[in-house]
C-alpha cells in the first residue's frame, strides 16, 4: 500500500497538555513582556509567542512548572504543520494576577486620554474667480446665443491651446452651447409658465381688491344703520361753501358784520 503523499495541516492549540518534554532554550520570563502581551487569568492564561507573534496558552499556570503548549506556527488546518521553536518552553510567571491588571487598566485609561499627534489641515478654499471674468448666466436663448458668438469671436482670433476652431469647441464653448440648445428647447415651457404666474398673480390682487371694498361698504353699511343713511352720506360729503354763507354748526347766533364795542 503506498503512503499519502498529502502534506499534514496545522494541529488546533490545546490549552492543556501533559506531554513531558521541556524546551532546553531560557525560560520566558513575564516581566519582560508588556501586559498587553500576556493573560494572566486562569480561564484563558496564554501570551504571544516571541516566536511565531501569535497567542499561545500557557499550561500548568496553577502548578510548580508552568510552559508553552506545543503549537504549529500556522492557521489550524489550513496551513503547512510546522513545529514553532518556543514549543514547550517554561515560562517563569513573576507578575501578580491584581499587579497585571492594575497596569492592564492604566494603560487602557492614559490611551483613551491620548490626544493624536497627528495634525488634520483642513484644505484651502479655491480662490474667488476674478470680476473680469465672471459673466451673468444667460435666461432666455437670446442671450445665450448672444454669449455663445460672443465667445466665439474671441476664442478663434486667440492663441490659446485648445481654443475654438472649425467643429472643435472649448470647454466654456461647449457649456454655452449645450445652455443655448437647453434654454431652445425649454422656451416655450418657461414661456407657458410666465404667463400662467402673471395670470395667477393678477387674479390674487383683484380678488384682494375686490375683499378689500366688500369689507369697506359692509362697515359703511353697518355704520348708515346706527345714524341714518342720509346723515352718513352727509358728513361724509366734501361740498365746497359759497361765499358769505355760514354752515350750520354754527349756529344762528353768529355775527356776520364786524362789531364795534365802544369802551
Amino acid at each position: 500500500m503506498s503512503a499519502s503523499t498529502v502534506e499534514p495541516t496545522a494541529r488546533y492549540r490545546r490549552s492543556r497538555t501533559r506531554s513531558r518534554n521541556i524546551n532546553p532554550r531560557p525560560a520566558l520570563v513575564i516581566s519582560t513582556l508588556k501586559p498587553h502581551q500576556y493573560d494572566l487569568r486562569p480561564s484563558c492564561a496564554s501570551l504571544i509567542c516571541p516566536d511565531c507573534k501569535t497567542w499561545v496558552p500557557i499550561t500548568g499556570i496553577k502548578a510548580k512548572k508552568q510552559k508553552l503548549v506545543p503549537h504549529d506556527t500556522g492557521v489550524a488546518r489550513k496551513d503547512t504543520a510546522v513545529r514553532c521553536q518556543g514549543s514547550n518552553r517554561l515560562v517563569s510567571v513573576d507578575v501578580a494576577f491584581e499587579v497585571w491588571e492594575k497596569r492592564l487598566e492604566d494603560g487602557g485609561a492614559e490611551a483613551a486620554g491620548r490626544r493624536s499627534a497627528r495634525q488634520h489641515c483642513k484644505p484651502l478654499p479655491a480662490p474667488a474667480k476674478p470680476l473680469t471674468r465672471m459673466s451673468p448666466v444667460p435666461e432666455n436663448a437670446a442671450d445665450a446665443l448672444a454669449a455663445y458668438r460672443e465667445h466665439l469671436k474671441k476664442c478663434r482670433s486667440s492663441s490659446m491651446a485648445g481654443h475654438c476652431g472649425g467643429a472643435h469647441r472649448c470647454a466654456d464653448g461647449a457649456r454655452l452651447a449645450a445652455l443655448y440648445a437647453e434654454l431652445e428647447r425649454t422656451q416655450p415651457v418657461r414661456d407657458r409658465d410666465a404667463r400662467v404666474d402673471a395670470l395667477l398673480a393678477r387674479y390674487r390682487s383683484t380678488t384682494e381688491w375686490t375683499k378689500h371694498s366688500k369689507t369697506t361698504a359692509d362697515a359703511k353699511t353697518a355704520t348708515a344703520k346706527r345714524s341714518g343713511t342720509a346723515v352718513e352720506e352727509a358728513n361724509n360729503a366734501c361740498r365746497i361753501q359759497p361765499a358769505d354763507t355760514v354752515s350750520e354748526f354754527r349756529g344762528a347766533a353768529v355775527p356776520l358784520k364786524t362789531v364795534r364795542i365802544n369802551p
